[in-house]
């Protein structure tokens, strides 16, 4: 006959109870052993449910010196002991860090023995987006007392910088078709997103305190609030409905303020003047006359050498091509403002 040990596995980001049919179906098949059944949220959640959790009393290996066996495997010979005069199975709750010794200890057991098979049943899950909660409590760790003096001495203005820098590496890597750079980038961008809002949660004016979740939650009730398509029912023709959709409930949203709001004027001038230009266009506002491109900078290629072109001349008329195009951004938003206004009266 074959001993059964089972090895029940759970995932520390869980309830401690939250089990699957096949854990607690484990639980019933043998007597239930852990480390610290008074100490451990696992054994304390399976004692709620009425079911007996006992420490292992592991005897003291005779002898000494080098050829005393390891506490692990002392253990492990335990278990097989109990499994072989109760029935055939024992139940050993794992800790969340695995008990990779004992483990290890029970694997080395039934291979050089047999007679006895190892088997782990896993009780619970790490839910899609779990390595999250462990980033921030590695955050929370980083900013307690104790943890680091650069993390503890952070704001939001001296992050500020970071934001942009590490948005720009991700877009680089996005860019260059990078896509292990990028899944690298965008951990640093989750970074930043994670800090300000440990430093929001550390605020002591109730009314402007906020944490990670409450970030997450504008997200989800923005997503759900824009995509009526999937989760009211409302029939749209294709993608450019679904656009047009998501800027008109953006327009109620933000409560008739200026579509000139919504572009960052932190971005670069370039990107900032085809981001106007895109949403006055939009909004059925004016914009302004285009130029005759010439036959060369009609590909991607050629607008991008037309346009350092332009710099090059700029340069060489000793011109500053970047505030030149900020200050006209500045006097075409200007524009677009009055002309909202004008449309409001």
């Amino acid at each position: 006959m074959t001993d059964q040990i089972l090895l029940v596995r759970t995932s520390p980001r869980l309830p401690a109870g939250l089990l699957s049919a096949d854990g607690w179906d484990a639980l019933g098949r043998g007597p239930v052993y852990a480390q610290d059944p008074d100490g451990e949220e696992l054994a304390l959640a399976v004692r709620a449910a009425g079911i007996a959790v006992t420490r292992l009393n592991v005897p003291k290996p005779p002898g000494g010196g080098l050829l005393a066996a390891s506490p692990d495997a002392t253990a492990a010979r335990a278990l097989r002991t109990i499994a072989a005069t109760t029935g055939g199975v024992v139940v050993w709750l794992l800790r969340p860090e695995g008990d990779a010794g004992l483990s290890a200890a029970l694997a080395d057991l039934a291979g050089r023995e047999g007679g006895v098979s190892i088997e782990v049943v896993v009780a619970s899950w790490d839910p899609p987006g779990a390595r999250l909660l462990d980033a921030v409590a590695v955050l929370d760790r980083l900013r307690a007392p104790g943890g680091c003096p650069w993390d503890g001495d952070q704001t939001h203005a001296s992050l500020a910088p970071y934001l942009i820098e590490e948005a720009h590496e991700a877009a680089d890597a996005l860019a260059a078709g990078d896509l292990d750079g990028l899944r690298e980038e965008l951990g640093d961008v989750l970074l930043q997103v994670l800090f300000h809002s440990r430093l929001a949660e550390e605020i002591e004016d109730d009314d402007h305190r906020w944490t990670i979740d409450d970030v997450a939650g504008d997200l989800v009730d923005k997503l759900v609030r824009r995509h009526p398509h999937v989760f009211a029912g409302l029939e749209v023709s294709g993608a450019a409905e679904v656009h047009a959709n998501w800027e008109q409930l953006k327009a109620v949203e933000k409560g008739g303020r200026s579509i000139v709001d919504g572009v960052p004027v932190s971005a670069p001038s370039l990107a900032r003047a085809g981001s106007l230009v895109a949403r006055a266009a939009r909004a059925g506002l004016p914009t302004p006359v285009p130029v005759s491109l010439p036959e060369q900078a009609g590909t991607f290629e050629g607008l991008g050498a037309y346009l350092l072109a332009l710099v090059v001349a700029a340069t060489q008329a000793g011109l500053d091509s970047d505030g030149a195009l900020r200050a006209a951004i500045l006097s075409y938003a200007e524009d677009l403002r009055a002309v909202e206004e004008e449309k409001a009266s």
